[in-house]
């Protein structure tokens, strides 16, 4: 079973998953001497270690592809990889999700905020219309060369917009959609139902 297939199998199973962050090959290696299922290419942890910066969009496609290269090369195990917000409007999420599946991503998360983005634990965050988020996330499911490649849609509409609103934008996913998505949420949810329903596996 390929890395790409393993991942997959993890999504389809419905269970808690740990995925922790990488940000280089050293420390996918301990990842993977710890037993990890899987892990998580971070564009946080690649900003702070690599450019000694915050997460507010300053990691670009190069950044993130090599180290997706050099982790891919130094572990087995399955690859999540952060793409941030594809780094610009559809045609450049095509470009990204081809490039980084080129560097050996397993799985690609998308987010949906305006750029310059902002780390989804930080304040001031705003989103794109939902009409473009799936737009891109139409483009990043066309881009796959492979169909086994997970694309995760990730929204940040609960933080910014409400709850309900995080859940009605991730029922317009279209299909074939992203294997799964997630939602940054506010402060203090008072439920987590309506998302779990939309957030279901659609492809």
């Amino acid at each position: 079973m390929t890395t790409r297939q393993q991942l997959r199998r993890l999504a389809e199973a419905r269970r808690g998953v740990l995925l922790p962050g990488a940000f280089n090959a050293l420390s996918a290696r301990v990842v993977e001497d710890l037993g990890f299922e899987a892990l998580y290419i971070t564009g946080a942890g690649v900003t702070n270690m690599w450019l000694g910066l915050p997460d507010q969009g300053f990691m670009g496609l190069a950044e993130i592809a090599d180290h997706t290269a050099r982790i891919r090369d130094a572990v087995e195990l399955p690859l999540l990889v952060d793409a941030d917000t594809g780094f610009g409007n559809a045609l450049n999420v095509y470009h990204t999700v081809r490039t980084l599946e080129r560097a050996g991503a397993d799985g690609i998360q998308l987010e949906d905020q305006v750029a310059p983005k902002r780390c989804g634990h930080f304040d001031g965050k705003a989103v794109i219309s939902t009409e473009e988020a799936v737009s891109k996330i139409k483009a990043a499911v066309d881009a796959r060369r492979d169909a086994e490649l997970v694309v995760m849609a990730r929204t940040d509409a609960a933080a910014t917009q409400g709850f309900e609103a995080a859940s009605v934008r991730a029922s317009a996913l279209p299909r074939p959609a992203p294997t799964s998505c997630s939602s940054k949420p506010s402060p203090a949810p008072k439920k987590s139902a309506p998302c779990h329903s939309a957030c279901r596996r659609r492809s």
